[in-house]
């Protein structure tokens, strides 16, 4: 059975931290300084007590809202994060009576980052041509500012919070194709919060090292892996999908930062009134930059008259996947 985008919806926090603001804390940069490293004016930012579910519940009641869907209607809920609120349980359970969805639809969450939302899709995917549920709801929601230490000037340039909602069901508006994903282990160390889980359980909480409390990024080296592994992805999900460079409408990557899109731009040798770029207002949103940027591509206009758009994600893990999408 075939499987289709039917809607997208997102939400950003209210709470906006600009450069202006960012400069003033960190008085070495400049506001063009940073806007020309990452391509980011301003990111949206958590409130203190506001959580991955907290707003993946925002974005679905938009989704629901924008699209007359009713809950009823939904039969599994798969909701990507790596900030839960709770170790257990699930946040997709809480989620499911949080939006009145029944107690007969299936609900997990996956753990997974910047590739998430690929990862997502398949999953969606699988369980359509399974007969397993019809209408899926794929949430992605991240609170990365909460693992950001207040002195990592670079880190808290890039990143901001948000949550996304995608309904996938077996008819709408974009067709789901073949998917190609990969996985590193080796590179995890590269961009980690290494305490709080089971094999560091003991938090530092402001004793000895306490920077391994909060997020690391080795930025060379996941710039390094990002070079190596998207233009063979790229490759590989045009040969799965039987199609070629020249058919594709409009390439729509995870949006990373500015600098690393550009380069993977000209490495891919991608035209660029073909490449979408999507950070200005709400920087770095880990697994929602790609169905907010999909979002944007519809209100502009971008995505109609048969456009055949291919996606892709990478990051944390290491771990990436592209599918191609046919928009109607």
């Amino acid at each position: 059975m075939e499987a289709y985008i039917k809607a997208i919806s997102y939400y950003l926090p209210e709470t906006v931290v600009t450069n202006e603001q960012l400069v003033e804390e960190f008085p070495q940069w400049s506001v063009d300084k940073v806007c020309k490293k990452v391509g980011i004016s301003q990111r949206h930012v958590a409130e203190p007590d506001e959580t991955a579910g907290d707003m993946a519940v925002k974005a679905a009641c938009n989704l629901f809202r924008e699209y007359s869907i009713k809950p009823e209607e939904i039969d599994f809920i798969l909701f990507c994060t790596q900030s839960p609120d709770y170790y257990l349980p699930t946040t997709a359970c809480i989620l499911q009576k949080r939006l009145a969805i029944p107690t007969s639809c299936g609900a997990l969450d996956f753990n997974l980052g910047c590739s998430g939302y690929v990862y997502g899709l398949s999953l969606a995917k699988g369980l359509i041509a399974g007969g397993i549920a019809k209408n899926i709801l794929l949430l992605t929601g991240e609170t990365y500012s909460k693992y950001i230490h207040r002195s990592d000037k670079g880190n808290r340039s890039i990143f901001g919070d948000a949550a996304a909602a995608t309904l996938v069901s077996g008819e709408g508006m974009a067709w789901i194709g073949e998917f190609v994903l990969g996985t590193d282990g080796g590179g995890a160390s590269n961009l980690m919060v290494k305490t709080g889980g089971a094999r560091y359980h003991q938090k530092q909480d402001g004793e000895g090292d306490c920077m391994s409390d909060y997020l690391y990024m080795n930025g060379s080296e996941i710039f390094n892996f990002t070079l190596e592994a998207v233009p063979p992805l790229l490759e590989q999900v045009l040969q799965k999908n039987e199609t070629c460079m020249e058919d594709i409408s409009l390439f729509v990557f995870h949006q990373a930062n500015k600098f690393m899109l550009d380069t993977l731009r000209k490495v891919c040798m991608i035209p660029k009134d073909k490449f979408y770029l999507d950070l200005v207002q709400t920087g770095n949103t880990v697994s929602s930059t790609l169905p907010i940027a999909l979002k944007c591509c519809m209100e502009e206009n971008r995505l109609e008259g048969k456009k055949q758009v291919l996606i892709a994600g990478f990051g944390v893990g290491y771990s990436w996947g592209g599918c191609m999408l046919s928009f109607e």
